[in-house]
């Protein structure tokens, strides 16, 4: 199913389980004319309360998967469907090999709403430590903005100057909402 070019209709079939009629009774009642979200189905569950859980079955997912990715892009990819829905700030590493295989992912801080405290340290640490040659650093921006911080910039090169010292090379930091993502590479940061 490409969720992209997919109905409302469609996409609740596909979440929910539901049958084409349930799905538009579905419909009816999560987007109603007058544009509120909270109604309760038949059985008493809360619509809003049923696509969170939609959402947290798609995040899980991708988190088990994430190790099992062929490329830094998939990676990423998974991070976002992991991360960008989240309401607070999380920092991650994409550990790779000297072939830019994936070693592993995995969340190294967790902040607020609006930041998170990263320690260069222990990112050269967990480098040594999975024996990476390389890493892409990631994360999420809760308020949607992929705009990278200045705070993001200077993190990223202090980051990327205490990983050359033990010839870990930085190829990326990536920022990440529910929506998108955005190379700091692409944009000419690094």
């Amino acid at each position: 199913m490409n969720t992209i070019s997919a109905s409302i209709d469609e996409l609740l079939q596909f979440a929910f389980g539901l049958t084409p009629q349930q799905a538009e009774e579905a419909k009816d009642q999560l987007f109603p004319r007058n544009g509120q979200l909270f109604l309760q189905d038949s059985a008493g569950f809360d619509a809003r309360a049923k696509l969170e859980a939609a959402v947290e079955i798609d995040r899980r997912i991708a988190a088990s998967k994430l190790a099992s990715v062929s490329s830094p892009e998939m990676a990423v990819e998974m991070l976002r469907k992991i991360i960008g829905p989240q309401e607070h700030e999380s920092f991650w590493c994409i550990w790779l090999d000297s072939q830019h295989n994936i070693i592993g992912a995995e969340e190294m801080f967790r902040g607020t709403a609006t930041q998170t405290s990263v320690y260069p340290r222990e990112v050269v640490k967990k480098a040594l430590k999975t024996n990476a040659s390389a890493i892409i650093m990631a994360h999420n921006h809760p308020s949607g903005s992929t705009q990278p911080s200045r705070s993001d910039e200077e993190l990223t090169r202090t980051v990327k100057s205490a990983l050359s010292l033990v010839d870990v090379r930085v190829l990326d930091h990536v920022i990440i909402t529910r929506e998108k993502t955005t190379s700091m590479v692409a944009m000419g940061l690094f």
